[in-house]
């Protein structure tokens, strides 16, 4: 009786060492997953403040709440099973998948670098919420989940492409962890970035000496805090678009511009003491400049086919007169 009793809490503990593994498991390829996406997380990070400027203070951490919402259920409810069936039944479709988005992330990227640099904005001024009441916030949020529909596809995607070789079930639980994770650090931080100014103003006006030093300074820096992101989400997203690129053309069967990039590291890889970071580096910068190159293309296209239209409507104009 001793000894099964025995035999069975050796079974018992045996199991629970398997599942503290398990999780350990999954918990490592999520974290590895994570970070293969932090480029596009980075992104989601700068993105989404623009959509609260200019509301009420009151009204900020709701909208945000709402947001992070609509991002969880993209992920779990739509953007999970999609990529799930993907990588299950037509798993050769990720790699094109991933490299459209990539395109996507270079174009966005290569457009805001060149409104920085032209001094031109295509987008249209919005109104904010408080001067349209409750409707145009729902239509802002409503916006913002959209835009984040697309950043949470990449995101996904990228963390899928990343343990596309476990069980069927343990890549369905890394990506629940996953979008849990990423979703709660982006709208924490962005909810951080959005009330910064608010607490910084409550002690300038609530307390003394270095409190209320601290207050101004947090004040006076928001707005510099907000156009550093802007440029670390561009330099992200022109980085990971390229990278994206760089390894899709590679795994499509294209080899010679990933090799010319990797005899590169190599040559930097053995310097002692950087070599590591300067591999790094080298890689970075090669990703970073096909993004900006193939970003260009697709910007020139787009913006042609905007003049192709928009000649096309004044001269359906002039011919109406």
């Amino acid at each position: 009786m001793a000894g099964g009793l025995a035999a069975l809490l050796d079974d018992i503990a045996t199991l629970a060492k398997l599942a503290a593994a398990s999780v350990d498991d999954v918990g490592a390829a999520a974290g590895r997953a994570s970070a293969k996406a932090a480029g596009v997380v980075i992104d989601d990070t700068a993105v989404t403040p623009r959509y609260v400027q200019g509301v009420t203070a009151n009204r900020e951490l709701p909208m945000i709440w709402k947001i992070a919402k609509g991002s969880l259920r993209n992920k779990l409810l739509f953007i999970l099973p999609a990529a799930l069936l993907l990588s299950q039944f037509l798993p050769w479709l990720l790699t094109p998948i991933l490299m459209v988005g990539g395109t996507y992330l270079a174009f966005e990227g290569a457009e805001k670098l060149w409104e920085a640099v032209s001094g031109k904005h295509h987008e249209k001024p919005q109104v904010t919420a408080p001067e349209q009441g409750p409707e145009a916030e729902s239509r802002m949020v409503g916006s913002a989940i959209r835009t984040d529909f697309i950043l949470s596809a990449e995101i996904m995607v990228i963390a899928l492409n990343e343990v596309a070789d476990e069980a069927l079930l343990s890549r369905a639980i890394i990506l629940v962890v996953v979008a849990l994770a990423i979703t709660a650090v982006v709208y924490g931080v962005v909810a951080l970035i959005v009330k910064m100014d608010d607490i910084g103003l409550r002690l300038a006006q609530t307390r003394n000496g270095a409190s209320a030093a601290l207050g101004r300074g947090l004040v006076t820096a928001m707005p510099k805090v907000l156009a550093v992101l802007s440029t670390v989400g561009i330099a992200a997203m022109l980085w990971v678009g390229g990278h994206i690129l760089l390894v899709g053309i590679d795994e499509l069967g294209w080899h010679g511009l990933y090799d010319v990039v990797h005899h590169l590291e190599e040559a930097v890889h053995g310097m002692a003491g950087v070599g590591g970071f300067l591999a790094w580096l080298v890689n970075t910068a090669a990703s970073a400049l096909l993004g900006v190159v193939v970003g260009a293309v697709v910007v020139l296209v787009v913006h042609q086919v905007h003049r192709w239209r928009h000649r096309g409507d004044a001269a359906g104009v002039a011919a109406a007169h």
